[in-house]
């Protein structure tokens, strides 16, 4: 993997979670990962929007909303994510 596509996870903190549509889901607070193999489970969403709090979502023993990493389909300024994957 080039230099440039990897990412350090404290630069994932804080970033702004939205749908490919542009809607905001809320602010990546935490992330779940695998110990062993250290693949990415999950995004903890902090300060979650009205319209992601409606849905039913999983959510870890905070009531954090828990968003499947498989369903990030872009990094940058935003974490942009697929909704069709987590509804």
């Amino acid at each position: 993997m080039p230099e440039d596509e990897k990412k350090l996870s404290k630069q994932l903190l804080g970033k702004t979670v939205v749908s490919k549509s542009g809607k905001k889901f809320g602010e990546v607070g935490d992330i779940v990962f695998e110990t062993r193999s250290g693949e990415l489970i999950h995004l903890v969403l902090t300060n979650a929007t009205p319209y992601i709090q409606k849905l039913e979502l999983e959510r870890d023993e905070e009531g954090n909303i828990l968003i499947p990493f498989s369903s990030v389909i872009a990094m940058g300024d935003f974490l942009v994510i697929s909704e069709e994957d987590i509804v």
